[in-house]
């Protein structure tokens, strides 16, 4: 999967996320700005969240407990600011954009996360992202995990398998492994995915489409993408490029539980379109 074959705005994504020059907040503002908001000010943006942790520093002083920090952040960041999570339209796609979030205080755990521990940084906490199977959250060295879409509230094991149970059900065992820090690409990614699915839900599937394809400028070997950017292309009714996705797709994972539905849709593709 080539960079020559998506359209230009995608292949800036390209090189614009594989840029270490670019930090999270910037390389999540860009996806933003591509996907849906062209004329988004990414430098207002920044400085909005550099306002943010200004005033938190100027409040806190030379304090550095790491516990007392982090109530500070808390009772700043969501009682004094309002941040909340958005429980009622969670699914909204705009949750996932970081100016949207910065502009109506409401969230999903990833792009809260995402503003909470860049907020950290200005009172000198070294804040990590955890890409969480179902729900991010962000720890603190190995001494607390903590979850900004619940006011940053202190997470134990036992909190960390309630959530796995409600996303999962008993099928997935908590394991430590689920608490590695998440790469930036993993956490672009899972975006990403928030999105395509989220457009998908709601037929819009040319953004749906954007959002397979900026993934696959990053993982261009993907199963799941290769996939999925062949349905998209069949509801989209362009058969002749959905054919050679979903083949592509069985010959990467034979195996896949999918296998199934995959090939009827293949050959439904056929049926209607002679190929």
């Amino acid at each position: 999967m080539s960079a020559e074959k998506f359209d230009p705005f995608v292949s800036e994504w390209i090189s614009f996320s594989k840029n270490p020059n670019y930090n999270l907040i910037e390389k999540c503002l860009k996806l933003a700005q591509i996907i849906e908001y062209p004329e988004l000010n990414v430098s207002k943006y920044i400085e909005k969240i550099n306002e943010i942790g200004n005033s938190l520093k100027i409040k806190i002083g030379e304090v550095k407990n790491p516990t007392y920090l982090i109530s500070i952040l808390n009772e700043y960041l969501f009682d004094e600011l309002g941040f909340h999570s958005a429980e009622e339209d969670y699914y909204d796609p705009v949750n996932s954009f970081l100016n949207v979030v910065l502009d109506k205080k409401t969230g999903i755990p990833i792009t809260l996360s995402i503003l909470y521990s860049e907020v950290a940084k200005h009172i000198g906490l070294d804040l990590r992202i955890v890409g969480f199977p179902g729900h991010v959250i962000v720890k603190y060295k190995k001494e607390m995990i903590l979850d900004p879409f619940y006011s940053g509230r202190l997470l134990t094991i036992e909190d960390l398998e309630k959530i796995l149970n409600r996303n999962f059900g008993e099928d997935v065992e908590f394991v430590p492994e689920y608490l590695n820090e998440a790469t930036t690409e993993q956490l672009l990614t899972r975006l990403l995915r928030n999105l395509k699915n989220a457009y998908t839900q709601s037929y819009a599937y040319d953004n749906a489409m954007k959002c397979t394809d900026m993934i696959l400028g990053m993982q261009p070997e993907s199963p799941e993408e290769i996939r999925d950017k062949g349905i998209l292309e069949e509801r989209l009714l362009r058969y002749d490029k959905a054919l050679p996705l979903l083949n592509k797709y069985l010959e990467l994972e034979p195996e896949a539980d999918d296998a199934d539905f995959i090939l009827e849709l293949i050959k439904s593709v056929r049926e209607k379109s002679n190929l």
